[in-house]
């Protein structure tokens, strides 16, 4: 049946409508609504395309240019190194000041500015003798190599630092706000003190002030509860996931609802108490251990430390859409960082040479994946 030229008119503004209606949001990604994408396959396969760097030492933050390059820090020296993915090659961007190494603190997450292509800003979670912080520094690639980091601008201080649990992921998400998974630095009461930043999941604008939509206004905090987040990852739904250090029981993937409780340290896994959220999937410490997630293929992928293998959770809906799959199972060792290619492939570092590994002759490296 042929349209007016008039009920086409109305049929594009309703269309435009509810695109816009869509894409409204008075706060930061929630773990309901959106559109439920369709489930991936129940199994899945990881080939590794090529080992693209090696000898790095205690990789740990891991940003990806907008050309396509690597950038890595250092936890142990604060040193961040940019890599060529064409063929590896290494150059220094420079030192994080004030990065202070003990145990399990140091130069730990970086993020790139949404803007990153205009403002050059590179945003970096470290441990101070004080505090665990969050700067952000403008990148100079017309300066010389180790010479192209500015000077730090804190915008967020007072995180509990500790020898453990310094957390440390952070990350931007789809609404364009800062993200940061905390650790309780040991001191577990932390953890439910909404007066205490440890123990948390923040959310900020990019100059460190409290995110317009979080649960409590005025503050950075969005969820609470937590022993260690070392992960964050939005599916294409923008929901946020969350990557969880358990203690001596359950490992966890957490969906992240603003406001929520997730538990430590009065549960610890999938507790079914009300109160408190129960993770979606949960693992023994020694097959997981995790620190990053990313989600590329329907799937979520966590890279594991003390399990030394990378698991593959498909979800679809904010829920799993079939069992979890383990890859690389020591073959690599203790695996730290993994991040989706453009493509919709993986970065993974491993972390060997951080004090609790074995490493070879080759450790650390940065490897490429192609993933189903």
């Amino acid at each position: 049946m042929r349209r007016s030229p008039t009920g086409i008119t109305a049929a594009l503004a309703a269309a435009t409508a509810l695109l816009l209606l869509a894409g409204c949001s008075d706060g930061g990604p929630s773990g309901t609504g959106g559109s439920a994408a369709s489930a991936p396959p129940a199994k899945g396969t990881v080939d590794v395309v090529r080992t693209v760097a090696t000898k790095l030492r205690s990789p740990w933050g891991l940003a990806a240019l907008p050309g396509g390059d690597l950038l890595v820090g250092s936890r142990d020296s604060g040193k961040i190194v940019q890599i060529a993915a064409r063929d590896g090659r290494q150059s220094e961007l420079g030192t994080v000041p004030g990065v202070s190494h003990t145990e399990e603190g140091g130069l730990l997450g970086l993020a790139l500015s949404p803007g990153y292509a205009d403002d050059h800003l590179l945003y970096a979670y470290f441990t101070t003798d004080s505090d665990n912080r969050i700067a952000r520094m403008r990148v100079d690639e017309r300066q010389p190599e180790g010479r192209r980091l500015g000077a730090p601008d804190t915008i967020l201080r007072g995180i509990p630092k500790g020898v453990i649990h310094n957390g440390g992921r952070i990350t931007f998400g789809p609404d364009r706000m800062l993200y940061a998974g905390t650790g309780e630095s040991g001191r577990r009461a932390l953890s439910e003190d909404k007066s205490s930043l440890g123990g948390k999941i923040l959310r900020m604008t990019p100059d460190g002030r409290p995110a317009p939509g979080n649960p409590e206004a005025g503050s950075v905090i969005y969820t609470f509860g937590h022993r260690n987040v070392q992960g964050l990852a939005w599916d294409t739904d923008k929901r946020l996931w969350a990557s969880e250090f358990g203690q001596d029981t359950w490992d966890e993937i957490n969906l992240i609802e603003p406001g929520h409780d997730y538990g430590w340290p009065v549960v610890e896994g999938k507790a079914g108490r009300p109160g408190y959220t129960d993770p979606v999937e949960q693992w023994r410490p020694a097959d997981a251990s995790p620190s990053g997630l990313a989600y590329a293929k329907g799937s979520l992928w966590m890279a594991g430390l003390r399990g030394r293998r990378l698991w593959r959770i498909p979800v679809a809906g904010g829920k799993p859409a079939g069992a979890p799959q383990d890859f690389l199972h020591s073959r690599y060792g203790r695996l730290r960082s993994v991040l989706a290619t453009d493509d919709g492939g993986l970065w993974l570092t491993t972390s060997n040479t951080d004090g609790r590994g074995e490493p070879s002759r080759d450790d650390d490296r940065l490897l490429l994946l192609k993933v189903t």
